[in-house]
């Protein structure tokens, strides 16, 4: 991807409903936590990567390309080049590793699990997101080169055998999941547009009611997993 394709992504993910409510999401996760020493897999515009700072972590954020790592570095964030395969990391050296959309990109996602096991304490927690259901795959996914999306069983079957014990489970962005079936069934390419800001902030608050309603079990576009290392 070109640096100027990132900065537009990293842009989009300052304002747009998705990245927004996924960073509550994140902040939700890691409430009450001590904080430690994190690595943010697949950093991005680095919005996860500053949750995490806020909240008191030592943040680190992880980019496989140059650009992407250029972009990181702009915002003001400590980052390193690496592959999430290979993590530039020593043995038992975090207390947490964050992967938001990022396992779904990688052939060997296996691998990816077993490095991030590697790199953990015992005790440490892997927060994950990715995206759900096979079924809903699209030309979105093709045009964000998704290798796959994954069912419950899959996503904890792969954490299992790195050696994780799955602490929870569950579905993000469930009621939209019509809409974005519909949408991505007549997509040509990525459905992450800027959008009119009051869609955006219509569809932000559909989403963030998901706070406070019992829906994680239902089929949505997303799931969450949270795991440790014995």
């Amino acid at each position: 991807m070109e640096a100027t394709e990132i900065r537009k992504l990293a842009a989009l993910e300052d304002k747009h409903w998705w990245y927004a409510e996924r960073r509550s999401l994140l902040a939700r996760q890691i409430k009450g936590m001590k904080p430690g020493k994190v690595l943010d897999v697949g950093a991005a515009g680095g919005g996860n990567t500053r949750v995490l700072r806020a909240n008191g972590w030592e943040a680190v954020a992880l980019e496989y390309t140059a650009e992407g790592a250029e972009v990181a570095r702009e915002r003001g964030l400590q980052v390193l080049r690496g592959d999430a395969t290979g993590l530039p990391f020593e043995d038992a050296s975090l207390d947490m590793v964050v992967a938001f959309d990022v396992l779904e990109h990688i052939p060997h996602d296996g691998r990816a699990a077993s490095e991030v096991f590697r790199v953990l304490r015992p005790g440490g927690t892997f927060l994950v997101a990715v995206p759900a259901d096979p079924k809903l795959w699209s030309a979105h996914d093709v045009a964000v080169s998704h290798v796959r999306r994954y069912t419950r069983p899959e996503l904890v079957n792969l954490l299992d055998g790195a050696g994780f014990e799955i602490e929870s489970v569950g579905s993000w962005n469930v009621l939209l999941r019509p809409i974005a079936a519909w949408r991505r069934k007549k997509s040509s390419g990525s459905d992450l547009d800027d959008l009119n800001p009051v869609v955006n902030q219509g569809l932000r608050m559909i989403v963030a009611s998901e706070r406070y309603l019992p829906v994680d079990k239902l089929p949505g576009v997303s799931l969450v997993l949270r795991a440790r290392r014995p």
